[in-house]
Protein backbone atom coordinates (compact mmCIF):
# COMPACT_ATOMS: atom_id res chain seq x y z
CA UNK A 1 0.00 0.00 0.00
CA UNK A 2 1.16 3.56 -0.73
CA UNK A 3 2.43 5.43 2.34
CA UNK A 4 -0.23 8.11 2.79
CA UNK A 5 2.16 10.45 4.61
CA UNK A 6 4.32 12.98 2.82
CA UNK A 7 7.10 14.91 4.52
CA UNK A 8 5.63 18.24 5.54
CA UNK A 9 5.21 18.99 9.24
CA UNK A 10 4.96 15.74 11.11
CA UNK A 11 4.63 13.96 14.45
CA UNK A 12 8.17 14.89 15.42
CA UNK A 13 7.39 18.59 15.00
CA UNK A 14 4.36 18.11 17.23
CA UNK A 15 6.37 16.29 19.88
CA UNK A 16 8.98 19.05 19.76
CA UNK A 17 6.22 21.60 20.42
CA UNK A 18 6.93 23.49 17.19
CA UNK A 19 3.96 22.46 15.05
CA UNK A 20 1.93 25.18 13.35
CA UNK A 21 -1.22 23.63 14.80
CA UNK A 22 0.28 22.67 18.17
CA UNK A 23 -2.61 23.94 20.31
CA UNK A 24 -5.31 22.39 18.10
CA UNK A 25 -3.55 19.03 18.10
CA UNK A 26 -3.02 19.22 21.86
CA UNK A 27 -6.73 19.77 22.48
CA UNK A 28 -7.71 16.67 20.50
CA UNK A 29 -4.76 14.42 21.30
CA UNK A 30 -5.16 14.92 25.06
CA UNK A 31 -8.90 14.24 25.11
CA UNK A 32 -9.90 10.83 26.45
CA UNK A 33 -13.38 11.41 25.02
CA UNK A 34 -11.97 11.65 21.49
CA UNK A 35 -10.11 8.38 22.06
CA UNK A 36 -13.39 6.71 23.02
CA UNK A 37 -15.15 8.24 20.01
CA UNK A 38 -12.56 6.90 17.55
CA UNK A 39 -12.64 3.42 19.06
CA UNK A 40 -16.46 3.46 19.05
CA UNK A 41 -16.47 4.45 15.37
CA UNK A 42 -14.19 1.54 14.53
CA UNK A 43 -16.22 -0.96 16.52
CA UNK A 44 -19.59 0.22 15.20
CA UNK A 45 -18.55 0.35 11.54
CA UNK A 46 -15.68 -2.20 11.48
CA UNK A 47 -13.61 0.45 9.70
CA UNK A 48 -9.96 -0.01 10.49
CA UNK A 49 -8.90 3.62 10.40
CA UNK A 50 -10.51 6.58 12.16
CA UNK A 51 -9.16 10.07 12.70
CA UNK A 52 -9.89 13.62 13.73
CA UNK A 53 -8.09 16.04 11.42
CA UNK A 54 -7.47 19.79 11.35
CA UNK A 55 -8.39 21.10 7.93
CA UNK A 56 -7.77 24.58 6.55
CA UNK A 57 -8.00 25.97 3.04
CA UNK A 58 -4.65 24.50 2.10
CA UNK A 59 -3.58 22.04 4.84
CA UNK A 60 -4.62 18.69 6.33
CA UNK A 61 -3.10 17.63 9.67
CA UNK A 62 -3.91 14.58 11.77
CA UNK A 63 -4.85 15.47 15.36
CA UNK A 64 -5.69 11.97 16.62
CA UNK A 65 -5.78 8.62 14.83
CA UNK A 66 -6.80 5.01 15.46
CA UNK A 67 -5.08 2.94 12.77
CA UNK A 68 -5.13 -0.79 12.01
CA UNK A 69 -4.40 -0.33 8.31
CA UNK A 70 -0.92 1.11 8.82
CA UNK A 71 -1.47 4.34 6.96
CA UNK A 72 1.46 5.53 9.08
CA UNK A 73 -0.31 8.64 10.35
CA UNK A 74 0.07 9.97 13.88
CA UNK A 75 -0.77 13.20 15.70
CA UNK A 76 0.84 16.11 13.85
CA UNK A 77 1.48 14.26 10.59
CA UNK A 78 0.50 16.26 7.51
CA UNK A 79 -0.46 15.21 3.99
CA UNK A 80 -1.20 17.20 0.87
CA UNK A 81 -4.78 18.42 1.22
CA UNK A 82 -5.33 17.79 -2.50
CA UNK A 83 -4.89 14.09 -1.79
CA UNK A 84 -7.85 14.07 0.64
CA UNK A 85 -11.62 14.22 0.37
CA UNK A 86 -11.65 16.62 3.35
CA UNK A 87 -11.05 19.60 1.11
CA UNK A 88 -14.37 18.84 -0.56
CA UNK A 89 -16.05 18.54 2.84
CA UNK A 90 -14.67 21.93 3.86
CA UNK A 91 -15.67 23.63 0.62
CA UNK A 92 -19.17 22.17 0.33
CA UNK A 93 -19.92 21.84 4.07
CA UNK A 94 -21.34 18.41 3.22
CA UNK A 95 -20.11 14.97 4.27
CA UNK A 96 -18.43 12.57 1.88
CA UNK A 97 -19.63 8.97 2.36
CA UNK A 98 -19.44 5.78 0.30
CA UNK A 99 -19.74 2.10 1.17
CA UNK A 100 -17.85 0.70 -1.78
CA UNK A 101 -16.06 2.99 -4.21
CA UNK A 102 -16.34 0.38 -6.99
CA UNK A 103 -20.14 0.64 -6.84
CA UNK A 104 -20.47 4.35 -6.11
CA UNK A 105 -21.47 6.49 -9.11
CA UNK A 106 -19.93 9.68 -7.68
CA UNK A 107 -16.53 8.37 -6.54
CA UNK A 108 -15.99 5.44 -8.90
CA UNK A 109 -12.48 5.70 -10.36
CA UNK A 110 -11.76 8.78 -8.17
CA UNK A 111 -7.96 9.39 -8.24
CA UNK A 112 -7.69 9.86 -4.45
CA UNK A 113 -9.41 6.53 -3.77
CA UNK A 114 -7.26 4.82 -6.39
CA UNK A 115 -4.02 6.36 -5.12
CA UNK A 116 -4.46 5.11 -1.55
CA UNK A 117 -6.59 2.04 -2.09
CA UNK A 118 -9.61 3.52 -0.33
CA UNK A 119 -12.75 1.44 -0.76
CA UNK A 120 -15.11 2.70 1.99
CA UNK A 121 -15.01 6.20 3.41
CA UNK A 122 -16.73 8.65 5.76
CA UNK A 123 -15.78 12.29 6.38
CA UNK A 124 -18.01 14.53 8.53
CA UNK A 125 -17.35 18.25 9.14
CA UNK A 126 -16.53 19.44 12.67
CA UNK A 127 -17.56 22.96 13.65
CA UNK A 128 -16.87 25.03 16.74
CA UNK A 129 -19.80 26.62 18.58
CA UNK A 130 -19.21 29.91 16.76
CA UNK A 131 -19.82 28.16 13.43
CA UNK A 132 -16.18 28.19 12.29
CA UNK A 133 -14.89 25.09 10.53
CA UNK A 134 -12.29 23.07 12.45
CA UNK A 135 -11.77 19.87 10.51
CA UNK A 136 -13.27 16.44 9.98
CA UNK A 137 -14.09 13.15 11.65
CA UNK A 138 -13.00 10.43 9.22
CA UNK A 139 -13.37 6.69 8.82
CA UNK A 140 -11.48 4.74 6.12
CA UNK A 141 -11.10 1.12 5.05
CA UNK A 142 -9.65 -0.76 2.10
CA UNK A 143 -12.61 -3.12 1.99
CA UNK A 144 -16.35 -2.36 1.65
CA UNK A 145 -18.19 -1.28 4.83
CA UNK A 146 -21.84 -0.35 5.29
CA UNK A 147 -21.45 3.27 6.35
CA UNK A 148 -24.16 5.01 4.30
CA UNK A 149 -26.86 3.67 6.61
CA UNK A 150 -28.86 6.42 8.32
CA UNK A 151 -27.94 5.25 11.84
CA UNK A 152 -24.22 5.22 11.05
CA UNK A 153 -24.39 8.71 9.52
CA UNK A 154 -26.33 9.95 12.55
CA UNK A 155 -23.65 8.48 14.85
CA UNK A 156 -20.84 10.21 12.96
CA UNK A 157 -22.73 13.53 13.00
CA UNK A 158 -23.40 13.23 16.74
CA UNK A 159 -19.73 12.48 17.43
CA UNK A 160 -18.58 15.40 15.24
CA UNK A 161 -20.87 17.76 17.18
CA UNK A 162 -19.52 16.37 20.46
CA UNK A 163 -15.92 16.97 19.35
CA UNK A 164 -16.86 20.55 18.48
CA UNK A 165 -18.16 21.06 22.02
CA UNK A 166 -15.02 19.42 23.46
CA UNK A 167 -12.91 21.93 21.53
CA UNK A 168 -14.77 24.88 23.00
CA UNK A 169 -14.71 23.45 26.52
CA UNK A 170 -11.00 22.68 26.39
CA UNK A 171 -10.19 26.10 24.97
CA UNK A 172 -12.10 27.80 27.75
CA UNK A 173 -10.34 25.67 30.36
CA UNK A 174 -6.96 26.43 28.79
CA UNK A 175 -7.72 30.15 28.83
CA UNK A 176 -8.74 29.95 32.49
CA UNK A 177 -5.61 27.99 33.38
CA UNK A 178 -3.46 30.55 31.60
CA UNK A 179 -5.21 33.35 33.47
CA UNK A 180 -4.68 31.59 36.82
CA UNK A 181 -1.00 31.05 36.02
CA UNK A 182 -0.62 34.69 35.00
CA UNK A 183 -2.23 35.82 38.26
CA UNK A 184 0.03 33.47 40.23
CA UNK A 185 3.16 34.85 38.59
CA UNK A 186 1.94 38.41 39.05
CA UNK A 187 1.24 37.79 42.74
CA UNK A 188 4.67 36.21 43.26
CA UNK A 189 6.37 39.17 41.57
CA UNK A 190 4.39 41.57 43.73
CA UNK A 191 5.32 39.78 46.94
CA UNK A 192 8.99 39.78 45.96
CA UNK A 193 8.84 43.47 45.07
CA UNK A 194 7.21 44.29 48.41
CA UNK A 195 9.87 42.35 50.31
CA UNK A 196 12.75 44.05 48.49
CA UNK A 197 11.21 47.50 48.78
CA UNK A 198 10.53 47.13 52.50
CA UNK A 199 14.04 45.88 53.17
CA UNK A 200 15.70 48.66 51.19
CA UNK A 201 13.60 51.39 52.82
CA UNK A 202 14.06 50.29 56.41
CA UNK A 203 17.65 51.44 56.91
CA UNK A 204 17.30 55.05 55.66
CA UNK A 205 14.01 55.50 57.52
CA UNK A 206 15.57 54.17 60.73
CA UNK A 207 18.48 56.61 60.34
CA UNK A 208 16.04 59.44 59.67
CA UNK A 209 14.08 58.57 62.83
CA UNK A 210 17.24 58.45 64.91
CA UNK A 211 18.19 61.91 63.68
CA UNK A 212 14.77 63.28 64.63
CA UNK A 213 15.02 61.81 68.13
CA UNK A 214 18.36 63.54 68.55
CA UNK A 215 16.88 66.85 67.39
CA UNK A 216 14.12 66.60 70.01
CA UNK A 217 16.86 66.83 72.65
CA UNK A 218 18.14 70.09 71.17
CA UNK A 219 16.88 73.60 71.88
CA UNK A 220 14.49 74.43 69.03
CA UNK A 221 12.29 77.35 68.15
CA UNK A 222 8.54 76.92 68.33
CA UNK A 223 8.47 76.55 64.57
CA UNK A 224 11.27 73.98 64.77
CA UNK A 225 9.38 71.97 67.38
CA UNK A 226 6.30 71.94 65.14
CA UNK A 227 8.34 70.90 62.12
CA UNK A 228 10.07 68.07 64.00
CA UNK A 229 6.72 66.84 65.31
CA UNK A 230 5.31 66.73 61.78
CA UNK A 231 8.42 64.97 60.53
CA UNK A 232 8.22 62.48 63.40
CA UNK A 233 4.62 61.70 62.45
CA UNK A 234 5.71 61.05 58.87
CA UNK A 235 8.55 58.79 60.00
CA UNK A 236 6.22 56.85 62.31
CA UNK A 237 3.85 56.37 59.39
CA UNK A 238 6.68 55.16 57.16
CA UNK A 239 7.90 52.76 59.84
CA UNK A 240 4.39 51.31 60.12
CA UNK A 241 4.12 50.89 56.35
CA UNK A 242 7.54 49.26 56.06
CA UNK A 243 6.87 46.96 58.99
CA UNK A 244 3.59 45.86 57.43
CA UNK A 245 5.25 45.31 54.06
CA UNK A 246 7.93 43.11 55.56
CA UNK A 247 5.49 41.08 57.63
CA UNK A 248 3.25 40.58 54.63
CA UNK A 249 6.16 39.53 52.43
CA UNK A 250 7.46 37.15 55.10
CA UNK A 251 4.02 35.63 55.54
CA UNK A 252 3.45 35.17 51.80
CA UNK A 253 6.95 34.07 50.81
CA UNK A 254 7.85 32.23 53.99
CA UNK A 255 4.64 30.25 54.50
CA UNK A 256 2.96 32.12 57.32
CA UNK A 257 3.25 34.63 60.15
CA UNK A 258 5.09 33.37 63.20
CA UNK A 259 4.77 34.69 66.74
CA UNK A 260 7.00 34.23 69.77
CA UNK A 261 4.64 33.81 72.71
CA UNK A 262 5.83 34.47 76.25
CA UNK A 263 3.86 33.89 79.43
CA UNK A 264 2.79 36.97 81.40
CA UNK A 265 3.91 39.17 78.53
CA UNK A 266 4.38 42.94 79.18
CA UNK A 267 1.27 43.77 77.24
CA UNK A 268 0.27 46.81 79.34
CA UNK A 269 3.59 48.52 78.67
CA UNK A 270 3.47 47.62 74.98
CA UNK A 271 0.00 49.12 74.49
CA UNK A 272 0.85 52.21 76.50
CA UNK A 273 4.02 52.84 74.47
CA UNK A 274 2.11 52.56 71.18
CA UNK A 275 -0.54 55.01 72.38
CA UNK A 276 2.11 57.50 73.54
CA UNK A 277 3.89 57.33 70.19
CA UNK A 278 0.64 58.07 68.37
CA UNK A 279 -0.13 60.98 70.71
CA UNK A 280 3.28 62.50 70.02
CA UNK A 281 3.06 61.95 66.28
CA UNK A 282 -0.53 63.20 65.97
CA UNK A 283 -1.09 65.92 68.60
CA UNK A 284 -4.25 67.11 66.83
CA UNK A 285 -5.97 63.84 67.70
CA UNK A 286 -7.17 63.04 71.20
CA UNK A 287 -6.29 59.45 72.07
CA UNK A 288 -7.86 58.06 75.24
CA UNK A 289 -6.52 54.92 76.89
CA UNK A 290 -8.40 52.66 79.30
CA UNK A 291 -6.36 49.71 80.54
CA UNK A 292 -8.04 47.03 82.64
CA UNK A 293 -5.74 44.03 82.27
CA UNK A 294 -5.85 42.37 85.67
CA UNK A 295 -4.38 38.97 84.91
CA UNK A 296 -1.39 37.45 83.08
CA UNK A 297 -1.62 37.24 79.30
CA UNK A 298 0.48 34.90 77.15
CA UNK A 299 1.27 36.53 73.81
CA UNK A 300 3.93 38.04 71.58
CA UNK A 301 3.78 41.57 73.02
CA UNK A 302 5.71 43.31 70.19
CA UNK A 303 3.46 41.69 67.59
CA UNK A 304 0.30 42.65 69.50
CA UNK A 305 1.68 46.18 69.83
CA UNK A 306 2.14 46.29 66.07
CA UNK A 307 -1.46 45.20 65.58
CA UNK A 308 -2.63 47.96 67.91
CA UNK A 309 -0.41 50.47 66.08
CA UNK A 310 -2.06 49.45 62.81
CA UNK A 311 -5.53 49.88 64.30
CA UNK A 312 -4.59 53.31 65.66
CA UNK A 313 -3.08 54.31 62.32
CA UNK A 314 -6.33 53.30 60.64
CA UNK A 315 -8.32 55.35 63.17
CA UNK A 316 -6.12 58.41 62.62
CA UNK A 317 -6.43 58.17 58.83
CA UNK A 318 -10.13 57.41 58.54
CA UNK A 319 -11.72 58.64 61.76
CA UNK A 320 -13.43 62.01 62.04
CA UNK A 321 -11.35 64.64 63.83
CA UNK A 322 -14.24 65.96 65.93
CA UNK A 323 -14.17 62.98 68.25
CA UNK A 324 -11.58 61.15 70.34
CA UNK A 325 -9.94 57.85 69.47
CA UNK A 326 -10.60 55.44 72.31
CA UNK A 327 -8.38 52.47 73.14
CA UNK A 328 -9.83 50.01 75.67
CA UNK A 329 -7.95 46.91 76.74
CA UNK A 330 -9.54 44.49 79.20
CA UNK A 331 -9.65 40.85 80.23
CA UNK A 332 -12.67 38.66 80.80
CA UNK A 333 -13.37 34.94 80.79
CA UNK A 334 -13.15 34.90 76.98
CA UNK A 335 -9.62 36.36 76.95
CA UNK A 336 -7.98 39.69 76.14
CA UNK A 337 -9.80 42.32 74.10
CA UNK A 338 -8.17 45.45 72.71
CA UNK A 339 -10.78 47.71 71.14
CA UNK A 340 -9.95 50.80 69.10
CA UNK A 341 -12.90 53.11 68.43
CA UNK A 342 -13.10 56.25 66.31
CA UNK A 343 -15.83 58.53 65.07
CA UNK A 344 -16.95 57.70 61.54
CA UNK A 345 -19.80 56.60 59.28
CA UNK A 346 -21.08 53.04 59.26
CA UNK A 347 -19.27 50.63 56.96
CA UNK A 348 -21.12 48.91 54.14
CA UNK A 349 -21.47 45.13 54.40
CA UNK A 350 -19.42 44.70 51.23
CA UNK A 351 -16.53 46.82 52.54
CA UNK A 352 -16.64 45.16 55.98
CA UNK A 353 -16.20 41.75 54.32
CA UNK A 354 -13.11 42.93 52.46
CA UNK A 355 -11.41 45.00 55.14
CA UNK A 356 -9.00 42.30 56.25
CA UNK A 357 -7.87 41.32 52.74
CA UNK A 358 -4.41 42.53 51.63
CA UNK A 359 -4.16 45.60 49.38
CA UNK A 360 -7.89 46.28 49.70
CA UNK A 361 -8.26 49.25 52.01
CA UNK A 362 -6.22 51.78 50.04
CA UNK A 363 -7.91 51.02 46.74
CA UNK A 364 -11.42 51.35 48.11
CA UNK A 365 -11.06 54.20 50.56
CA UNK A 366 -8.80 56.57 48.68
CA UNK A 367 -6.19 56.41 51.46
CA UNK A 368 -2.46 56.83 50.82
CA UNK A 369 -1.64 53.53 52.54
CA UNK A 370 -0.89 50.12 51.11
CA UNK A 371 -4.01 48.46 52.45
CA UNK A 372 -1.97 46.08 54.62
CA UNK A 373 -2.54 47.44 58.15
CA UNK A 374 -5.82 45.72 58.97
CA UNK A 375 -4.72 42.59 57.12
CA UNK A 376 -1.56 42.36 59.23
CA UNK A 377 -3.50 43.04 62.45
CA UNK A 378 -5.90 40.24 61.57
CA UNK A 379 -3.00 37.89 60.75
CA UNK A 380 -1.38 38.64 64.12
CA UNK A 381 -4.66 37.84 65.89
CA UNK A 382 -5.00 34.59 63.95
CA UNK A 383 -1.42 33.61 64.80
CA UNK A 384 -2.43 33.91 68.48
CA UNK A 385 -5.52 31.72 67.90
CA UNK A 386 -7.61 34.86 68.12
CA UNK A 387 -9.44 37.07 65.66
CA UNK A 388 -10.08 40.67 64.63
CA UNK A 389 -13.62 41.93 64.14
CA UNK A 390 -15.26 45.21 63.20
CA UNK A 391 -18.54 46.81 64.22
CA UNK A 392 -19.98 50.15 63.13
CA UNK A 393 -23.05 52.21 63.89
CA UNK A 394 -24.25 55.24 65.85
CA UNK A 395 -21.44 57.30 64.33
CA UNK A 396 -18.62 55.06 65.55
CA UNK A 397 -16.40 52.33 64.12
CA UNK A 398 -14.78 49.82 66.48
CA UNK A 399 -12.11 47.25 65.71
CA UNK A 400 -11.83 44.61 68.42
CA UNK A 401 -8.62 42.55 68.61
CA UNK A 402 -9.40 39.42 70.63
CA UNK A 403 -7.12 36.63 71.74
CA UNK A 404 -7.18 33.99 74.46
CA UNK A 405 -5.29 34.61 77.68
CA UNK A 406 -3.04 31.65 76.88
CA UNK A 407 -2.33 31.75 73.12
Amino acid sequence: MTDIKTRMQDHQAYRAGSHDFQNDIDLIAASETVTVILETVRLATEMRFAAVSRVTEDRWVACRTADDIQFNLDSGDEIDIKSTFCQTVRDTKLPVIFDDVTRDETYLDHPIAQQFGIVSYVSIPIYRSDGSFFGTLCGIDTVPRRVKRAKVQAMFKMFAELIGRILDTEMRLEAQEQMVEHERRLAAAREEFVAILGHDLRNPVTAFGAGLRQLRGETLTERGETTVSLMRAAVLRMEDLIGNMLIHAKQRLGGGLSVSVTSDAPIRQAITQVVEEVRIAHPAHEVRLDLDIDRPVSCDAPRVAQAVANLLSNAVQHGLEDGPIKVAAFCDDAGLTIAVTNRGPALSDDLARKLFEPFRRAAESGSDGLGLGLYIASAIATAHNGHLEVKSGDGEVTFAFRLPLFA
